[in-house]
């Protein structure tokens, strides 16, 4: 056995007997939304894999087949599980097609608003003066609006700077920009608040007095000591991330019917709702709310579990 083998099999075993995965087996709320979570990023990681059909292949697509209800209904095809839509597309296929597509949003845009946050939060709270000011007037200004609202400002910027003709292929782009710049504020309030308390502790100032940079101070002392909420708000924002991505979807400011994530599935489905094809928006929606409360049970659960008042 290798020394890499015995330090990760270690690693392995301290993880096992920490706290933390204590707290984690002891809930079967959390355990169960884990579970379920993980077939969701399964399905929509290897998509191309277990999906039945490639619902983008015009050429295999067969409009007989259209409007087919799901397998347990009469008139079905067992060849298509959750049905088909009225462009004979396999729904099921579609649903993991999508979920790729607003899985990748939400991560893309929380990435983002986390780094840019913590950034401005170390800097906002390390630095202070005008620097502080400015960051949190800011972030203050942001606070005043509601988040899908600022979002749909930044993308409908986004759009008017880009040419008619490339918005579909930069959608994708415009999304996580639009998500991600609204939701750093979370981050650098709470790294501020968080570096203010540290900047003031013994090694930091130890470490000003042998002539540490500012620079390295942040990144290597305070930085590592602030993470624990940042990983909180991420994994509760992630929800949140894809919740706006199917909003802006649904409202048709989002991804193209060419490229369907959740939100465009839902909202190509909600037109056909009443005319009896109900499969069509139900799934897709069954999938974006059992992906949503995952991620927020794991969230909460995560945020009781590092708090050590609650211990």
């Amino acid at each position: 056995m290798t020394m890499s083998d015995t330090s990760f099999t270690g690693r392995l075993r301290s993880f096992a007997d920490s706290d933390l995965f204590y707290s984690f087996r002891r809930s079967r709320t959390t355990v169960i939304a884990a579970v379920a979570l993980a077939l969701l990023f399964f399905g929509a990681i290897f998509a191309p894999v277990i999906a039945p059909f490639d619902p983008f292949d015009i050429a295999h697509l067969n409009l007989l087949d259209s409007e087919l209800p799901p397998a347990w209904m009469e008139g079905s095809n067992p060849a298509y599980i959750l049905g088909t839509d009225t462009q004979a597309r396999d729904v099921l296929s579609s649903i993991l097609y999508g979920l790729r597509i607003s899985l990748f949003v939400g991560f893309a845009s929380v990435i983002l608003a986390a780094v840019l946050g913590v950034f401005l939060g170390l800097v906002g709270g390390f630095v202070g003066g005008i620097v502080d000011a400015v960051i949190m007037r800011v972030a203050d200004v942001l606070l005043s609006f509601p988040a899908i609202l600022v979002a749909l400002l930044i993308n409908g910027v986004m759009r008017g700077i880009l040419p008619a003709n490339q918005h579909e292929s930069a959608a994708i782009l415009v999304l996580v920009l639009a998500i991600g710049l609204t939701n750093w504020v979370q981050y650098a309030r709470t790294v501020r608040g968080s570096t203010l308390v540290e900047r003031q502790r013994e090694y930091v100032q130890a470490a000003r007095t042998i002539g540490v940079g500012r620079l390295r101070i942040m990144l290597t002392h305070i930085l590592p000591n602030v993470l624990g909420p940042v990983l909180v708000i991420a994994t509760i924002n992630l929800g949140m991330a894809v919740l706006t991505e199917a909003t802006l979807s649904f409202l048709g400011v989002g991804m193209p019917a060419t490229q369907p994530s959740l939100g465009t599935l839902i909202r190509v489905g909600n037109e056909y709702l009443f005319s009896g094809i109900w499969w069509v928006v139900i799934f897709p929606s069954a999938t974006l709310a059992v992906l949503v409360l995952a991620v927020n049970l794991i969230g909460d659960w995560l945020r009781d579990a590092l708090n050590p008042k609650l211990r």
